[in-house]
C-alpha cells in the first residue's frame, strides 16, 4: 500500500444498535501508524448516589455529525500527525455497562493519539448537541399503610428531574 492509499479519514456514526469496540478500533488502523487509542464511554449503575436501570440518547443528528466533523478538523490542527479518527455514538436506550460512545484515534507515536481522544471526548461532551437521560429507581418509603408502593424510572435531563411514583391502595 502506498501512501496515497492510506489518505487521512474520518468515520462518524451515530446509531441505536449496539456500538462494537472491534469495529471501531478497526477503522482506524493504519500500517503508518504505530498506534490507535481508544475511549470507551460505557452506562454505569449509579449517579449522584441513584442506582442507574439505563440511558437514553437523543440526537439534532445533523448538526451533531456536523460538530463530530469540526471537532475531527480542530485534531487534525493540533495533531496533524494524526491518520484516522472515528467516532460511534449510540442513541437510544443503553443498558449497564454496554457502550454509549467509541472513539478511536490513529497516529505514528501515542502521545498525540491519547492527547486527540482525551480531547474528542471532551469536546464531544461540551458542545455536540446529543442528550443524555438516565432513569434510575426512586426509593419509596410506605407511610403507615399496608398498601404497596413501587418507584418506576426517575428521568434526569440536565437540571430537570422527573419523579414518577405508583402506589396501589387495596
Amino acid at each position: 500500500m502506498d501512501e496515497s492509499e492510506d489518505v487521512p479519514k474520518d468515520f462518524i456514526k451515530l446509531r441505536s444498535e449496539k456500538l462494537s469496540v472491534d469495529e471501531v478500533s478497526e477503522l482506524v488502523v493504519s500500517p503508518y501508524c504505530g498506534a490507535v487509542s481508544v475511549f470507551i464511554g460505557t452506562t454505569r449503575n449509579n449517579f449522584e448516589g441513584k442506582k442507574v436501570i439505563h440511558l437514553e440518547y437523543e440526537a439534532y443528528t445533523s448538526m451533531a455529525e456536523s460538530e463530530i466533523k469540526k471537532i475531527c478538523r480542530d485534531v487534525r490542527q493540533k495533531w496533524p500527525s494524526i491518520k484516522h479518527i472515528a467516532v460511534h455514538h449510540r442513541l437510544g436506550v443503553v443498558p449497564i455497562t454496554e457502550a454509549s460512545v467509541i472513539i478511536a484515534v490513529s497516529s505514528p507515536h501515542r502521545a498525540e493519539s491519547l492527547e486527540a481522544v482525551m480531547y474528542c471526548i471532551n469536546i464531544l461532551k461540551a458542545s455536540v448537541p446529543i442528550w443524555k437521560k438516565e432513569a434510575a429507581e426512586v426509593a419509596v418509603l410506605a407511610t403507615g399503610s399496608d398498601a404497596p408502593v413501587a418507584s418506576v424510572p426517575l428521568l434526569t435531563l440536565g437540571t430537570n428531574t422527573l419523579f414518577l411514583l405508583k402506589s396501589h391502595v387495596s
